[in-house]
């Protein structure tokens, strides 16, 4: 499963052959979240609050770039590398 981001110690990753909707995998010390990248909605799985917090507000931040990733991701293209929030 390719990373596409890491900040604040979380990992961000995306699977090429993924089920709908489009989401993220969220991975930060043990726990892992699926984050809905429309909502930001924790679709499956979870994550401490804080890390949750970060994840969430750094989806709506970078949103077209995920959804493109996700695009990529539909047509077996690499995906790009994302900029973490303090970019």
């Amino acid at each position: 499963m390719p990373t596409i981001a890491v900040f604040y110690g979380i990992m961000i990753r995306m699977y090429w052959r993924d089920h709908g909707p489009a989401h993220l995998h969220a991975l930060y010390q043990g726990f892992e979240a699926l984050i809905a990248i429309e909502t930001g909605e924790v679709i499956g799985g979870q994550l401490p609050p804080n890390a949750l917090r970060i994840v969430q507000e750094w989806t709506a931040l970078r949103r077209s770039e995920l959804l493109e990733n996700w695009q990529r991701g539909r047509r077996r293209e690499p995906f790009l590398q994302i900029a973490g929030p303090e970019s």
